[in-house]
């Protein structure tokens, strides 16, 4: 997102879109991301990146970032007076969010409803949590359903590694 959106600025979030909160509650592992920003090229103030700049740095490619654009995933992107899109950090921040979503498979329609709300301000705080949360569980559901198949493939590894074990004795 970029500064002119109607999203409040403020210094330090971990990740564009969620406000900066005073807590007790430990933040995640930087493994884990959001614990730290990501690294940019530039530092702020001489942030302005072309759209194949953004998509080297981002690995989109640049019809992807316009398509972003267009559906409202990543409005008002800042324009030379010839109207070419400059990005800034701020937009590689949201790109980076909006790239774990997809990660997660968050669909697009909900993406876009996140992006919406945020632009919205902080009166949209509860349904933002709603959002993510909701997501969150689909996402552990997953999780779950992934490691069952994962037990199912070791399963089976460890079946054929004790047959060609027992082939080679022989």
């Amino acid at each position: 997102m970029t500064v002119t959106q109607s999203e409040p600025v403020t210094e330090g979030p971990a990740v564009a879109g969620l406000p900066e909160v005073a807590s007790s509650r430990p933040r995640p592992a930087t493994a884990r991301g959001c614990a730290t920003r990501p690294a940019h090229p530039q530092p702020t103030g001489h942030d302005r990146y072309t759209i194949s700049e953004v998509a080297q740095h981002t690995g989109l490619s640049a019809h992807t970032l316009r398509w972003y654009e267009r559906i409202g995933l990543m409005p008002h992107v800042d324009r030379t007076h010839t109207g070419q899109r400059r990005f800034s950090n701020r937009d590689l921040d949201w790109l980076d969010l909006v790239s774990k979503l997809r990660l997660t498979g968050m669909p697009v329609a909900d993406m876009v409803r996140y992006a919406e709300l945020v632009r919205e301000g902080e009166g949209t705080f509860a349904e933002r949590e709603h959002l993510l949360t909701r997501h969150r569980e689909d996402v552990r559901q997953r999780i779950a359903e992934l490691e069952g198949t994962l037990d199912v493939l070791d399963y089976k590894i460890g079946i054929y590694a004790d047959a060609r074990r027992a082939s080679e004795r022989v």
